[in-house]
């Protein structure tokens, strides 16, 4: 296998005390760890922190959404990174949803698309040290004489020298439209709940229809999924399959109203419309352990790798089969460290 190792940041409790234990994992085969955002602490500061805390890591934002934060915003944040981890950031970018944008941010949610091509363009523009100049791909419906989603004025170029003139770009893409427009430009994409049986009956024609516009120089797209990790045989390790459950629960039922949720949409993609719709039924009224309890089994265990070793491998060879590249894993075992170990000698 060529799988590379991942990691999401878990800060539920203390980050500091997460980002900690990452500069053990990376001794034991960690390739990259991720910091999401959400609504709550911010991703740059932990990564900051991160990339003072260990040495070959890389570190990706997992993700930053493009509403909150000016491309120029986004261009200094990718290059103050890339400087501070002596070149291991990846910008990690994504639409969120209108939830989040409009509930938290208090930012209108339009425009997702172009504004995800648009900043892309200019932040690698920007790394280049070219002066920012846009006019814009999407149209303002409201305001014609703004012209460009992420118009800009005067042009400047960035005042300080980026570490490097390229840093990889990832983006977190779930509808056909979007995926293809990641498999497009993207040096990367992040699905998230992905169920490796099923993704290319969602996504392969709007994954063949980017690569075909890809331009060469980008090289093959690269894809990070997975889920929980926990390998052994006993009691403790079969019922780490239900940690999963609150989450799965948490984004097809209740992130975002009825006809707005993207993981919603997902789950009807992969065959789940029934449970999709009851899951979300009774999430969205309160009855969270009764949404969590019908999760399907089958894709909890396709979307995490818990089990034997060999059951184990088996997962792994499945999502490597499917595109991905990097396995993102959150240990749900004691010894968080000896686990991505013992990954790291599955992987071979």
């Amino acid at each position: 296998m060529t799988l590379r190792i991942a990691t999401l940041l878990n800060y539920s409790g203390n980050p500091r005390d997460a980002a900690d234990e990452v500069a053990a994992w990376e001794k034991a085969g960690l390739d990259s760890v991720w910091v999401p955002e959400a609504y709550g602490f911010d991703s740059p500061t932990l990564m900051g922190y991160l990339a003072a805390k260990t040495e070959t890591v890389k570190i990706g934002s997992g993700i930053l959404n493009i509403f909150s934060r000016t491309p120029g915003a986004l261009l200094q944040t990718a290059a103050g990174l890339d400087n501070v981890s002596g070149g291991r950031a990846i910008l990690g970018l994504g639409a969120s949803g209108p939830q989040v944008i409009e509930g938290f941010h208090g930012v209108p949610y339009e425009k997702p698309l172009g504004r995800t091509r648009e900043i892309v363009d200019i932040v690698r523009r920007g790394l280049r040290r070219e002066p920012l100049e846009n006019d814009g791909i999407v149209k303002l419906p409201l305001t014609k004489e703004q012209g460009a989603v992420t118009g800009l004025g005067k042009p400047l170029k960035i005042l300080t020298k980026p570490e490097r003139s390229s840093i990889p770009i990832w983006i977190a893409a779930l509808g056909r439209k979007n995926v293809e427009h990641t498999a497009e430009y993207a040096d990367g994409w992040i699905p998230h709940l992905f169920h490796p049986e099923k993704a290319a009956d969602v996504w392969g024609e709007s994954l063949a229809k980017g690569a075909a516009k890809r331009p060469e120089e980008l090289g093959s797209l690269q894809v990070m999924a997975g889920g929980l990790l926990a390998i052994g045989e006993g009691e403790e390790t079969r019922a780490a399959l239900d940690l999963a459950r609150p989450t799965f629960a948490l984004y097809v039922g209740g992130m975002g109203a009825k006809g707005k949720n993207f993981y919603n949409d997902v789950a009807r993609a992969y065959g789940y419309e029934e449970e999709a719709e009851k899951i979300q039924d009774l999430y969205l009224s309160g009855k969270k352990k009764e949404a969590e309890a019908l999760v399907p089994t089958e894709w909890l265990e396709a979307a995490n790798l818990i089990g034997p070793a060999s059951y184990v491998k088996e997962r792994l060879a499945a999502f490597e089969a499917a595109g991905v590249t990097d396995i993102n894993v959150t240990p749900a075992t004691a010894d968080p460290t000896a686990t991505i170990a013992q990954l790291k000698e599955l992987i071979g």
